[in-house]
């Protein structure tokens, strides 16, 4: 039996190494492509600078000091399909119903360019037609005074500024609901409920600096060559430096196997590249928690045969509940990891035994520890690990969740939660004068929830295309048609007219 490729129109085989030349020609079809060659250099070279913007293509942070070129393959294309020259223009629109456009994929109708006018759709024609903003405002404000708060759900995205979430959940709670499901929803739940529970904050404990003071990484279900590549110029650094990186990941992805930087003159003229992982283990799919159960029990083991590898000051000061852990690691049979995380006993004890040696580890993770059914609990044994040798709190320590929008957790500090507190519900009171609503709202599964019960009457998203993108079945698009859907999002795709 021979393992045929499926073949994939405009999918070819790759040898090479992730970025490269291959990256700044894909760069230049991208911009050649979406936008006018003069205006192109000048938005780009604004990319992530102090009087710029910052890049929509990841959440990877800017560095003090600042090169020309702050903007890697996928920043390039993210920048130029938001400032595409293409437009769905309203004879378009007439030209094209609302059901042939539903029989495309959003990547078809994002390449159509940005909307340029409101819209409303005509039944009787069954088409989108333009509207002056003076009606669009009018008919929004008609569906708003019509319903009750709670029957509208406002969606937001990590795309959308502090400034416009701000003033989004404050138009929100002084209409009445705390109905807010969130791009982060589908994303970093996990990290926003399993954090707080072992470390007290949701959020990332190091800064870029620490990975300049750092001895160890430690990378686990997330692909930074894809999903935040400007990483890879951090990963790049670390690995020229001899610092060592373990890669957990079931596929072989190539940004973490070797990268070529586009900005490194010597390795594009010799075409040369620099290895990123220094070990890669394929994890069995779903199996991240066994394997990181596996490191912990090791380097237990560690401790009782080698004494001085817990950080026994740290855990005393600073945690609880050890004993109970540690009981529950010596319960758990060694099979049962193997079989789980599809890793060798041997393996994990040498991963244990690299984190036993290092005196500062960083531990970065994405989506495929969290967009789990057991995202939370994936997430407490990362910081569990951590906490073992005391990597919280320290220069070149920490955790780090890796996010998928450049704005998501700035969205969540200015107040875009179905669930605030009840200190920042007070303070809002206090200062704003309105009086907002106590009980918890939606989020992004619990709005689709209402959507398809026929509970939810209204949709308002402020940069983004709405909670469908957590959809498995196609029942929220069909009750779509009984939804008053008004979109602040340019770029078209299929929330925009299903």
């Amino acid at each position: 039996m021979t393992n045929k490729r499926r073949a994939v129109p405009g999918v070819h085989p790759y040898d090479g190494p992730a970025g490269g030349w291959g990256a700044l020609k894909a760069t230049a079809i991208a911009v050649r492509t979406q936008m006018d060659a003069f205006e192109a250099p000048a938005t780009l070279l604004r990319t992530n600078q102090p009087d710029g913007f910052d890049c929509p293509g990841c959440a990877w942070p800017d560095k003090e000091h600042k090169s020309t070129f702050q903007f890697c393959e996928n920043g390039a294309k993210a920048v130029t399909w938001e400032a595409t020259t293409k437009r769905v223009t309203p004879a378009f629109l007439a030209a094209n119903t609302v059901s042939s456009l539903l029989a495309k994929s959003d990547f078809e109708l994002e390449g159509y360019g940005r909307l340029t006018h409101p819209l409303v759709y005509d039944r009787d024609s069954d088409t989108l037609r333009p509207v002056a903003w003076e009606q669009a405002f009018a008919r929004i404000g008609e569906i708003l005074r019509g319903l009750q708060p709670d029957e509208i759900e406002f969606y937001t995205s990590g795309r959308a500024s502090n400034e416009a979430a701000w003033l989004f959940q404050l138009f929100a709670r002084e209409y009445g609901t705390n109905n807010f499901p969130d791009c982060s929803n589908m994303c970093h739940e996990s990290t926003s409920v399993g954090l707080p529970q072992s470390i007290g904050i949701g959020k990332g404990t190091v800064s870029l600096d620490d990975f300049d003071q750092t001895e160890l990484v430690i990378s686990i279900g997330h692909n930074p060559g894809t999903n935040h590549p400007r990483m890879m110029g951090t990963l790049h650094e670390l690995s020229r430096r001899g610092v060592p990186i373990i890669v957990f990941n079931p596929l072989r992805e190539r940004a973490l196997e070797r990268f070529a930087d586009p900005q490194n003159v010597m390795e594009m003229a010799t075409r040369r590249s620099t290895p990123i992982a220094s070990t890669y283990y394929q994890v069995r799919a779903g199996g991240d928690a066994a394997a990181l159960k596996g490191i912990a029990k090791a380097l237990l083991q560690l401790e009782e045969e080698q004494g001085n590898v817990l950080d026994h000051a740290f855990i005393a000061q600073h945690t609880q509940g050890f004993t109970a852990f540690a009981d529950d690691l010596h319960a758990t049979r060694w099979q049962d990891i193997e079989q789980e995380s599809g890793l060798t006993r041997e393996s994990l004890n040498q991963v244990a035994a690299a984190y036993a040696k290092s005196r500062a580890t960083i531990v970065t993770y994405g989506m495929g520890i969290t967009q789990h059914n057991k995202g939370t609990s994936n997430v407490r044994l990362i910081a569990d690990l951590l906490l073992m040798r005391g990597n919280i709190g320290k220069p070149g320590a920490g955790i780090c969740p890796l996010r998928g929008h450049s704005n998501v957790q700035g969205n969540r500090t200015v107040g875009i939660s179905e669930k605030p507190s009840a200190a920042f519900l007070d303070s809002l009171q206090r200062v704003m004068g309105i009086t907002p609503p106590r009980h918890h709202g939606h989020d992004a599964v619990k709005a689709l929830e209402a959507m398809i019960a026929g509970e939810a009457k209204a949709l308002i998203c402020l940069g983004a295309t709405s909670p469908w993108r957590c959809r498995t079945t196609n029942a929220p698009s069909r009750r779509c048609a009984a939804l008053s859907s008004a979109f602040t999002s340019a770029p078209s795709s299929t929330a925009h007219i299903s």
